[in-house]
């Protein structure tokens, strides 16, 4: 357990994670091959040498830039396996949580809901992620890992930082490169709006 004993806290393998209902989450999980382990290893090599903030800073930015060039497969810039996961994401609104903004990148997905009770965030992006694993593979006629088995969160703290991370979400395909304006983008929430 991280944190002690405080409510809500809990780790897996390296990522600290904080799940309780009624919490606004940003999340982001990754296809397998968007960001390889040797690429993250290198950084940390790179970087050994900086404070924690700056070494936590950089890593982010590189993250970033590296997932936004498009590398690997990016099987979810097809429309078909695009389509499989906006409609996961938005099969169990607003049963299981609230979205509130998301963008599926050719080789990542962002996600911003409202947590609600007897629904834990781990088994939410659990179903999203293996539905869609099975679907796409169905579709692309073939087995194996399709998502990096970890994910990213982070629960919002207030207001300001609700807008800036649905900001965020929605300007991610302009940022990409992808379009020049974000409701131009078919697989986001800002195209709904």
């Amino acid at each position: 357990m991280l944190h002690g004993s405080h409510r809500g806290w809990h780790s897996r393998d390296y990522l600290p994670h904080f799940d309780q209902p009624g919490l606004i989450q940003a999340i982001t999980f990754r296809l397998a091959d968007a960001l390889p382990a040797e690429k993250l290893q290198r950084w940390d090599h790179e970087l050994a040498h900086e404070t924690d903030l700056v070494r936590d800073v950089e890593k982010k930015r590189r993250m970033e830039a590296w997932i936004d060039a498009g590398h690997g497969a990016c099987w979810l810039r097809e429309e078909a396996m695009a389509h499989i996961v906006e409609n996961a994401l938005l099969h169990f609104d607003p049963a299981r949580y609230r979205l509130l903004a998301w963008a599926i990148m050719p080789n990542h997905v962002h996600v911003l809901i409202e947590t609600q009770e007897d629904w834990p965030l781990g088994g939410l992006v659990h179903s999203w992620k293996t539905w869609t694993a099975k679907k796409i593979n169905a579709h692309l006629g073939r087995t194996g890992t399709v998502w990096q088995r970890d994910y990213h969160d982070r629960y919002i703290r207030d207001g300001e930082h609700l807008a800036n991370v649905t900001r965020y979400i929605e300007q991610n395909p302009v940022k990409a490169g992808l379009c020049s304006e974000a409701k131009e983008w078919r697989w986001s929430s800002s195209s709904r709006k």
